[in-house]
């Protein structure tokens, strides 16, 4: 049995966040600090995983459900899009309603601490659609 799409004019539109998280961590080491044992320790920061989208994803959703509460949140229709989680970059797409754009941009700005680390998350555009979000922020 072919299911059929349903008809656009039908479809809830969406709005694509497009925002990167900065650390607040010191990027320099130490002058004694050989090229091995500086190698050793960003592949063990890295393997920490604090920039996981995991982590990010429960950061971002504890904000959003404490600004927007459980009934906002649903009416804001927010998901994560894991596949464009970009993690050198540590860039993100969420995508939510068009009426709740502002307050989910509220919500990231109120993220202060992801873990440990201290974060700031920026965001960088708000897009229709997805091509438009990642041709605009390379």
């Amino acid at each position: 049995m072919k299911r059929l799409k349903s008809p656009s004019t039908l479809r809830a539109k969406k709005r694509y966040i497009i925002f990167r998280v900065h650390s607040e961590s010191p990027e320099e080491t130490s002058s004694r600090e050989t090229a091995p044992a500086r190698s050793r320790r960003m592949h063990a920061e890295a393997g920490e995983g604090m920039f996981d989208f995991l982590n990010i994803r429960g950061a971002i959703w504890n904000s959003l459900e404490s600004w927007l509460g459980e009934a906002g949140l649903a009416k804001a229709n927010v998901s994560f899009i894991m596949n464009l989680w970009d993690s050198r970059k540590h860039t993100g797409f969420i995508s939510c309603s068009p009426k709740y754009v502002d307050q989910v941009k509220v919500a990231l700005a109120l993220v202060h601490q992801i873990g440990d680390e201290r974060v700031v998350i920026q965001v960088l555009r708000v897009s229709g659609t997805i091509k438009a979000g990642k041709g605009k922020t390379n």
